[in-house]
């Protein structure tokens, strides 16, 4: 039986001072009814409004049954809606998404943290966020992230965007769905482009964010699957211990001991760099070794600071403040 096409708004929050938005116009290519298609985006002037208040302002803004959330560098391929909306054939099914990944064409530096950013060492299971996995499956917000998200419309309002959290404020959304009894799917083909991080150092601040969003977010919105999160941060005051242990009274009889957590990650390492290497080849993956290092340490960092940094009441936008911009049908 044929259904009928739904409605979807492409929602894009977006940047103040941002004047190239690669996801509206690659959005504007979808391989859909132009009529049963709206791209909205939505700015602030304020740099502090975060992306969850856009997003919860476009959604009482947009009509569609559906909306698929973008980041403004999300570049989708043209079928990628069509493939996305098949799912919501089936009622209990409230999200889709998959992974971002990095353009075969980005610099060998980005390219590196592509395969970083798709590891397990470095992501846990949130490494499906960031490269193909599996098949099509259920699954919640480790492994679904909002720059490639569509998502029936009322069951996002019914929880909304906690606006008090920037990151991870669509986590806690994801998870509010799911308790609420919303199917989550991740379809390893819905895929989006998008370049990581252009450097180091913006790199990592991405991770001291990151970390600091999932801490903040389980502290707002406890669940047991945010205490994964706990290692890296528990393996950063285990570097910060270790150059201590000697002066310890009982180091010469559980040297062996206080060493093996140091061994057996520096196994891991290897062992991922290994598989890295058969995903992206050796240059590749050495260049991206002492990266999955650097990426378990600034996130731990990151994630001991959001454990007690004082969680601000959220900025609101003023009255006006907020702006839609609609995008025009492409010609022809």
């Amino acid at each position: 039986m044929q259904h009928e096409l739904p409605t979807v708004s492409v929602l894009i929050p977006v940047h103040p001072h941002k004047t190239e938005v690669k996801a509206a116009a690659a959005a504007n290519q979808f391989d859909y009814p132009r009529e049963k298609l709206e791209i909205l985006i939505v700015r602030t002037t304020d740099l502090a409004i975060g992306p969850g208040v856009k997003r919860n302002a476009g959604l009482k803004a947009v009509h569609g049954e559906l909306v698929y959330f973008l980041d403004d560098d999300s570049v989708a391929l043209p079928d990628a809606l069509r493939r996305a909306v098949k799912h919501f054939e089936d009622p209990a099914v409230k999200m889709v998404g998959g992974p971002n990944v990095c353009p075969p064409d980005a610099p060998p530096f980005e390219r590196a943290l592509g395969l970083v950013m798709g590891s397990w060492l470095a992501f846990g299971p949130s490494c499906a966020r960031y490269r193909r996995t599996g098949k099509l499956r259920s699954s919640g917000e480790k492994e679904l992230i909002s720059c490639n998200l569509v998502a029936r419309r009322e069951a996002v309002l019914e929880v909304g965007f906690d606006p008090k959290l920037w990151p991870n404020e669509e986590n806690a959304m994801m998870d509010g769905v799911q308790k609420r009894g919303g199917k989550l799917l991740y379809d390893p083909e819905l895929v989006v482009q998008r370049r990581p991080r252009p450097d180091l150092r913006a790199y990592a601040k991405m991770l001291l964010f990151y970390g600091g969003g999932r801490a903040q977010q389980l502290r707002l919105h406890p669940t047991l699957a945010s205490l994964p999160n706990f290692v890296p941060a528990l393996l950063c005051l285990y570097f910060v211990a270790l150059p201590f242990a000697p002066a310890m009274p009982v180091a010469a009889h559980w040297s062996l001991p206080i060493l093996s957590p140091l061994l057996l990650y520096m196994a891991a390492v290897v062992a991922q760099t290994v598989r890295n290497a058969a995903r992206g080849g050796w240059p590749l993956a050495a260049r991206a070794l002492p990266l999955l290092v650097l990426t378990n340490l600034f996130y731990g960092l990151g994630f001991w600071r959001g454990l007690f940094v004082k969680i601000a009441p959220p900025p609101s936008a003023p009255e006006g403040d907020i702006r839609f911009e609609t995008v025009p049908a492409r010609a022809g």
